[in-house]
């Protein structure tokens, strides 16, 4: 490990948990923040924590040994390279308003982001990218506590945001993937502290309001618009048509000839199709 992988890992371990809370806003401040060394997968810890979760809680990890991404896929990363945490956060629901939490999500991550100096765009669903490649992903699982009786909804919010990319990683990737080295120079503290804060006023405000507010601020950080793209299930392809941004519950507007639809995100992957002016393959570290 290089030395500024070396300083990346033992960021956190040099802080704790009420430095990163003593930095954040007042919008996280009811926010319990809990930093491990290792673990499988931070969303699969809370998700399984949900009965007996207090408030809104973060857990941090310095590695993931089996980080997963939407559909089950896994998340490859190397201890240090990345920031990776997960936010367990209770909801009125119902489910269906839930709809368009992971695009609220993105444009919590990816406004944070452009205010530090590293500007982003948005894949839709769930993944940011920088200069075309991916930078980070989000994972939403919801779920309703067992002993909640007012219908109210628990989401785990995992994000996974590249600061390094080691060779190696990159090799078993096996295609390009962004950083922020820039990130990776910031106090790890200072840096948890604005996502985490920039993430709860979303939060609380999606709550309130649903997706509606934010989407023309997701299709100002639309990635694709106006490219040709196709919508994939299991490698079939199911529309085909232009992007055109986000509605207002967070379902893709695709122009078709046969007209507009809309999709849903569920599984299905988004692609550029392979005839758009200067394509781009999305790279697999934070998977759809």
């Amino acid at each position: 490990m290089t030395p500024a992988h070396t300083a990346v890992a033992t960021a956190l371990q040099q802080g704790d948990a009420a430095a990163i809370s003593a930095a954040c806003a007042s919008s996280a401040s009811h926010v319990t923040i809990e930093i491990v060394e290792q673990t499988g997968s931070t969303n699969a810890d809370l998700l399984a924590r949900i009965d007996t979760l207090a408030g809104p809680t973060l857990l941090i990890a310095h590695q993931q040994t089996a980080g997963r991404g939407r559909a089950g896929r896994s998340w490859l990363s190397a201890p240090g390279a990345a920031l990776m945490f997960s936010l367990a956060w209770r909801f009125q629901g119902p489910l269906h308003r839930m709809s368009g939490l992971p695009m609220a999500v993105g444009v919590a991550l990816a406004e944070t982001l452009g205010s530090l100096g590293v500007p982003v765009q948005i894949k839709w669903p769930n993944d940011l990218l920088r200069d075309g490649a991916k930078l980070a992903g989000i994972l939403v699982e919801s779920q309703a506590a067992k002993r909640a009786t007012d219908g109210a909804i628990w989401a785990v919010i995992g994000v996974g945001l590249n600061l390094l990319m080691p060779d190696q990683l990159e090799a078993q990737i096996g295609r390009s993937v962004a950083a922020a080295p820039w990130l990776a120079q910031m106090p790890r503290q200072q840096l948890v502290a604005a996502l985490l804060s920039r993430l709860a006023a979303v939060l609380a405000e999606f709550d309130d309001t649903g997706f509606a507010p934010f989407c023309e601020r997701w299709n100002a950080l639309h990635a694709w618009h106006g490219r040709e793209v196709v919508i994939l299930d299991h490698d079939q392809v199911l529309q085909q048509g232009r992007a055109a941004g986000v509605d207002a519950i967070g379902r893709l507007l695709l122009d078709t000839p046969a007209g507009r639809v809309e999709v849903l995100s569920g599984d299905v992957s988004l692609r550029l199709h392979p005839a758009s002016a200067g394509a781009t393959t999305p790279n697999a570290n934070h998977p759809e």
